[in-house]
């Protein structure tokens, strides 16, 4: 059940030629590429599988036909990766950054291949783990997301990776100037959080670590024992602010069982599944290991929910504008509708649990 890479899919081949003759200038001891593979899944950045005679790389690069700089900053995400290496086990190893697009049409960087499970949203019906595994792992998860929101940011060099004065409210502009220029289609919820985020923007907290896209398939697990996360992927957002923001995020991709039944996006993140801790359990356990007292969930909850909105909304754009043809995204915007419905519920109940 490791994850393990398919078939590129068509129209995102790479230029092997090209590429291999940067890499032996770039990689020592790299002289071929074996084999090149896709790994399934994402929305976002695409990712694929090396085999070369220096072993097993991951290659990563932004999609075609993206325009969202800012989104896709490969040199950037690069430069996380060797800047947290040093810091946490948990970091593949960077191994060559390229800002050339001629290349293979895009800037891109290559790390090591960590072995793994990573949870997929297709392995729902092959997953024969029993609830206390499962219980196990979106623990591990939870108390892994408190550990790095306690990093010392100031005394390992990662205040570098942004500005943490005035985070929340950069984030709120941000995101909804975001939404507004990837508008498609009038999203009524989505209004709704806008402004009401706008309206109710709470203090700033401490400053830490801030990951941005925290879920189950951004970690590799196990596999033995499954719970043991090996590393953490996908930093391409990560950065420093307070670290409540990154934990509204969270909790908006933690689907719940009534929700996962809704949309097939939001299942594909497979806290569903039986044994998970539920989203108020997540909020408790993560309070209870950074020993803070979290007065206003519903807020962070509410922006990660509109957050996620856009970036589904931005992918959706992109496939309306004719800048891809992916398939998977034509039905998209009946998930930034569920997104931004989720966030309302929350505002309307004032809490953070599932469908009643």
């Amino acid at each position: 059940m490791l994850d393990q890479p398919s078939p590129i899919r068509e129209g995102e081949a790479l230029d092997q030629e090209a590429l291999q003759t940067y890499l032996r200038q770039h990689w020592d001891g790299f002289r071929k590429i074996e084999g090149i593979q896709q790994f399934p899944g994402g929305y976002s950045n695409l990712t694929y599988l090396l085999k070369t005679n220096a072993g097993e790389a991951v290659l990563r690069r932004p999609p075609f036909g993206a325009n969202i700089r800012s989104a896709h900053d490969m040199g950037r995400e690069y430069r996380v990766l060797s800047k947290l290496r040093p810091v946490l086990k948990t970091i593949p190893q960077p191994i060559v950054y390229c800002e050339d697009e001629a290349i293979i049409g895009a800037p891109f960087y290559l790390m090591e291949r960590v072995e793994g499970i990573i949870l997929r949203g297709n392995l729902a019906k092959q997953l024969q783990w029993a609830p206390k595994q499962m219980r196990q792992v979106s623990e591990s998860a939870v108390d892994t997301l408190a550990a790095l929101h306690q990093i010392d940011i100031e005394a390992t060099g990662l205040i570098e990776l942004g500005k943490p004065e005035g985070y929340v409210g950069r984030q709120v502009e941000g995101w909804i100037k975001r939404y507004y220029k990837a508008e498609t289609d009038k999203v009524p919820a989505m209004d709704e959080l806008a402004q009401w985020m706008q309206k109710n923007k709470p203090a700033e907290g401490p400053a830490g670590l801030i990951h941005n896209d925290f879920k189950y398939d951004n970690l590799v697990l196990g596999p033995d024992p499954p719970h043991n996360i090996r590393a953490i992927l996908d930093w391409e957002m990560a950065t420093v602010g307070d670290p409540l923001m990154d934990l509204g995020t969270t909790l908006a991709y933690w689907t719940e069982p009534k929700e996962a039944r809704l949309m097939p996006l939001a299942a594909a993140n497979l806290t569903w599944l039986p044994g998970n801790l539920n989203r108020q359990e997540v909020l408790h356990r993560y309070a209870q290991q950074r020993e803070i007292t979290i007065t206003n969930p519903v807020f962070y909850y509410v922006f990660g929910a509109f957050k996620i909105g856009v970036i589904v909304q931005q992918i959706y754009a992109r496939y309306q504008r004719g800048h891809t043809q992916d398939p998977r995204f034509a039905n998209l915007l009946q998930a930034v509708q569920y997104f931004g419905q989720r966030g309302a519920a929350a505002l309307g109940k004032g809490k953070i649990s599932g469908l009643d």
